[in-house]
């Protein structure tokens, strides 16, 4: 990252000096729970309180204003009204303060002009000044590594540097996971609450954690991505240096965004399109609270398999139910034990054991410890599994009795041998399930401690639903690797001259035959068709062409010509085809008198084929992303759809047909004959490559349908409509 921001962020989170601006005696003020935070954790420098209105407070003296103060402070916790944070950032800058957490709302949060004009000024402040700032309208950061905790949190016990960062434009959600993931024993570096980020963003933060070798993940909570391209980059750099983004995303409903013009955008909402882009930027998105932690704890305990393939150990018949109905769910494999792993069973717990995966062994906990690491080893040993859940639930004390305290010992000697034996020497991945989650208890935290390869799963549904998001993660950044993405290239010479013509920055919409040239100067095939303007040219286009024909009314301002009338299929004269035209405007000036017909489309008729949609949707956080699915009737009554990030190669674009029903189709559904499968990816590359090319002009695109033919036959885009708008996704 930029040496600019790196030291920017480092300013903030691990400041020399603070001041506490607006200072209350009151234990239970924000203020007064900072600075006790300060104390608590043995900060390194000064920590100033400041406030005209008294001498003293929280038994030390206070200030009346920044110049009074001994020193310069390097950080403000700036508790001020938010009409007066402008002039304070101006004051502590010309003194040479580095950084300040602002935490007053009243912002653009609230929605009013005066919100708005609070914010501008502020944002012209901080890039006039080069303060690092976090907020407004947020609670306050911790690092570990400066001893610095400004949130007004008393439940944080102790900072200690760790594997996880994190960073939430919520100010009270982010610290509550945090605190949950340091009960569970694992250790946070930093939680920053980023509020409305008129200074810092999400992506700065990020980009600072990646340069940390104590971080290993990153934790995200977002309400709006701000600066889209710096937070992808931000991500990729996350994933490229192996330290995977895990982000809560609120607002995933497509409720309040705008009706779009074109079928993609109103199949793609926010959440599709971020699933999209952002996760071939290496972001695992998850839908609550529990799901971050259960995910973080297999990811920082853990390292991922090499194959999905899961074997599982219980000795209870309902986590072995559970965890069927769990994996089934979430799609994470569980094969069948090999010959050799089953004999090893059998040799153990006897001939007749039935060898299942799960294993319900309900015995195996009388066994000695040397045959359960032995049935361990097998499945070490096993081709068939890549990785091991075993039934184990953490003593939450040393036991009340001798029977407890033996039960105890048992456990953790248990887990020691799985550390020693297997994880500590390479092996596979082993984690721990129970029936029902669990807190753990101070005795349990400082117990599996002791075990750091080994993630605590809670029950299976949870276990197995963090699994698949783990996979899932681990295939992306693979495809990834092995195919980077098209960059982009020259804009359409289509699309510039249309916009050039266009008067204003409203949405521009691209007639049929338009957009069927932009769509056809990538390479995609159209029928054989021409444009009309009288009822006689469109006659002489048929006869050329070839009956029959279809015959379509042509208007940039008619979106859904279906709609209007405004298609007659299987013309098979020029009489016909006369009539059509003649049939088409009077449908047309029925439906809506303010259409103005340009004229008609006659095109080849194209009847025997799959009809699919391809389509391009600008996303107002993360830019374009790509649709697939199946087309015409289908595409709205089933809404079986895919999306991918822009400048994608052949094998994301086969995963876009096999993440459909389109899929099963294309290779022959029931014996039906299938259809031009590469036909239809080599339309989805190029597809890709148009949205990346064009990135900041196509608002949106439908290819619907594109008819698939037989194999060899290739693939036709029967109709096409092309949105535009230019803007800059910044």
């Amino acid at each position: 990252m930029g040496g600019e921001i790196a030291g920017k962020v480092g300013a903030l989170l691990n400041p020399d000096s603070v001041a506490i601006l607006g200072a209350r005696e009151n234990p239970m003020d924000w203020t007064a729970r900072i600075f006790e935070n300060y104390r608590r954790f043995e900060f390194d420098g000064p920590v100033w309180p400041v406030n005209p209105r008294f001498k003293e407070i929280w038994g030390v003296k206070c200030y009346a204003g920044l110049s009074d103060l001994p020193g310069v402070p390097d950080h403000l916790v700036v508790m001020r009204a938010a009409a007066s944070v402008c002039s304070i950032l101006r004051e502590a800058a010309d003194m040479g303060t580095r950084s300040a957490t602002v935490y007053a709302a009243g912002y653009s949060e609230l929605g009013t002009e005066e919100g708005k004009a609070l914010e501008t000024e502020l944002r012209e402040v901080i890039e006039e000044t080069g303060l690092a700032v976090c907020g407004p309208n947020c609670l306050g950061s911790m690092s570990a590594r400066g001893k610095s905790l400004c949130l007004p949190d008393d439940r944080i016990r102790e900072l200690v540097r760790g594997p996880v960062a994190m960073v939430g434009q919520s100010g009270t959600t982010t610290p509550g996971i945090g605190r949950t993931l340091i009960d569970r024993g694992i250790d946070v570096s930093y939680i920053v609450t980023s509020g409305n980020e008129v200074g810092l963003t999400t992506a700065d933060y990020i980009n600072y954690f990646v340069d940390d070798p104590d971080v290993r993940l990153v934790f995200c909570l977002i309400e709006a991505v701000r600066r889209p391209q710096e937070f992808l980059a931000a991500c990729r750099r996350a994933r490229d240096a192996g330290k995977p983004v895990i982000a809560l995303k609120m607002g995933v409903s497509d409720g309040g965004r705008e009706a779009a013009l074109a079928h993609t955008g109103s199949l793609a909402g926010a959440v599709e399109a971020f699933d999209a882009v952002a996760g071939d930027a290496g972001v695992i998105r998850v839908e609550s609270g529990d799901a971050a932690i259960d995910l973080i704890e297999l990811l920082v305990n853990a390292k991922l398999p090499k194959t999905d393939n899961v074997g599982v150990l219980v000795y209870s018949g309902g986590v072995r139910g559970l965890s069927l109905d769990a994996a089934d769910r979430h799609g994470v494999p569980l094969p069948e034990f090999s010959i050799e792993t089953a004999a090893k069973f059998k040799e153990i717990l006897g001939d007749d054991l039935r060898v299942t995966n799960p294993l319900d062994a309900a015995g195996f906990m009388n066994q000695k410890l040397e045959s359960i690491i032995e049935m361990v080893t097998a499945i070490q040993k096993d081709p068939n599994i890549g990785m091991i859940l075993f039934q184990e639930d953490l003593p939450p004390s040393e036991g009340i009795n001798d029977a407890n305290k033996r039960r105890t010992k048992r456990v953790l000697d248990t887990m020691k041998e799985f550390q020693e034996n297997f994880l500590d020497k390479g092996g596979k991945p082993i984690g721990l399930i129970s029936p029902a989650s669990a807190d753990l208890t101070a005795f349990s935290r400082d117990a599996r401690k002791q075990f750091p390869n080994i993630p605590v799963l809670s029950e299976p549904n949870r276990a197995f639903k963090a699994l698949r998001a783990a996979f899932t993660y681990q295939d992306r950044v693979r495809e990834t690797k092995e195919l980077p993405p098209i960059n982009s290239g020259k804009p359409s010479d289509v699309i510039e001259a249309a916009l050039a013509k266009a008067s204003d920055n409203r949405s521009l919409v691209l007639s049929e035959p338009d957009s069927k040239d932009l769509v056809c100067s990538y390479g995609i095939k159209s029928p054989k068709e021409g444009f009309a303007k009288t009822s006689l040219d469109a006659a002489k286009i048929a006869d050329k062409i070839g009956y029959p024909v279809v015959v379509k009314g042509v208007a940039a301002s008619m979106i859904h010509k279906s709609d209007a009338g405004a298609v007659m299929l299987g013309l098979k004269d020029s009489v016909a085809v006369k009539q059509a035209c003649s049939d088409i405007a009077k449908n047309v000036a029925n439906f809506d008198p303010k259409i103005k017909l340009e004229g008609w489309l006659v095109a080849q008729s194209i009847d025997q084929g799959l009809e699919l949609v391809i389509g391009i949707q600008r996303d107002p956080e993360v830019g374009p992303v790509v649709m697939f699915g199946l087309g015409g009737l289908w595409l709205e009554l089933i809404k079986d759809v895919s999306f991918c990030s822009p400048g994608f190669g052949r094998v994301q674009a086969n995963r876009m047909i096999n993440e459909t029903r389109a899929g099963q189709l294309m290779d022959g559904y029931r014996g039906e004959d299938p259809y031009d499968r590469e036909a239809v990816i080599d339309a989805l590359v190029a597809v890709g490559k148009m949205a990346i090319d064009n990135s900041t002009a196509i608002e949106s695109l439908d290819i619907n349908p594109l008819v698939a033919l037989s194999p060899g036959n290739g693939a036709y885009a029967l109709d096409a409509l092309a949105v535009l708008k230019r803007e800059t996704i910044g």
